[in-house]
């Protein structure tokens, strides 16, 4: 049995036992390219969220209404990556054995390798949606084959071919798509055939994992790597209730650095986009 965490994100207060949905935290950004912070998304994400309703109009769906657990933030080695992606492992391992879905709030996009490892091992049959500006396809970045620059490339090396598909893509070396082009399926720029992915994976284990860049700038600045020519909020919106109709065996949500956008802004499109996806999962 696990302790919620003390501060909690808006509705997810309720007991480890009673619950289907797992959120923790993953407070790690060692490996990041530009600009770092992810680190306190977490932490910034639950003190804000009460700002927020638990009601959305959106789905007419309540958290109130659902048994969510927050079990806190997991305290991460940024001098070791792997012992990170370790611990990030091992509690996602936790998480399944106990037959709950776990919702993990990065942190940077990298902390998905550790949640994949473990969802994998649980369901080989795995398939990633997944929604950012950056394709994350490198081999490796100055020389390190763990970055969030090469995330979904480690996720390839566990899954293979054919089973990750990505969506809002728009930045990338030529290499990255030029590989890509073999071995994932990519949407840049947009959500355009979405409808038929999900069409095709019903019935599949899927992992959902959402870039918060993926939103346009003018959206969404608070982030590290901002790309210009993103998606709107309600495309978020509406592409988030469309995956959640898969199997979705596991999810996380990652990339808001709250200091470079000290309106609270950002912050708050990312606990709206976390509120929406928890009611869409429950």
């Amino acid at each position: 049995m696990l302790n919620k965490n003390i501060e909690t994100f808006l509705g997810c207060d309720n007991e480890y036992g009673e619950s289907d949905i797992v959120v923790f935290g993953a407070p790690f950004d060692s490996t990041t390219s530009f600009r770092p912070g992810t680190r306190f998304a977490s932490r910034t994400m639950r003190g804000e969220s009460y700002g927020l309703e638990t009601y959305s109009p959106y789905q007419d769906k309540d958290l109130e209404d659902y048994s969510i657990f927050d079990g806190g933030d997991l305290e991460l080695c940024f001098g070791d990556t792997e012992k990170a992606l370790a611990a990030i492992e091992s509690y996602t391992t936790r998480v399944l054995r106990d037959n709950k879905r776990p919702v993990m709030i990065g942190g940077e996009h990298l902390v998905t390798l550790g949640a994949v490892r473990a969802v994998a091992r649980k369901y080989p049959e795995l398939h990633v949606v997944h929604f950012d500006a950056h394709a994350d396809l490198r081999d490796d970045y100055l020389g390190a084959p763990l970055s969030h620059a090469t995330v979904l490339h480690r996720v390839w090396d566990i899954i293979g071919d054919g089973r990750i598909y990505q969506f809002g893509i728009r930045s990338g070396e030529r290499s990255e798509f030029q590989w890509g082009k073999d071995h994932v399926t990519t949407q840049k720029f947009n959500f355009k055939g979405l409808a038929e992915v999900v069409e095709k994976l019903q019935g599949k284990p899927v992992y959902f994992t959402l870039d918060l860049d993926v939103l346009d700038p003018s959206v969404f600045p608070g982030t590290g790597t901002p790309e210009p020519g993103g998606v709107s909020f309600i495309e978020l919106l509406e592409a988030i209730q469309q995956v959640s109709q898969l199997n979705l065996v596991g999810c996380d949500i990652n990339e808001l650095s709250p200091v470079y956008d000290q309106s609270g802004a950002s912050t708050a499109v990312a606990c709206k986009v976390l509120r929406e996806l928890l009611l869409a999962m429950a």
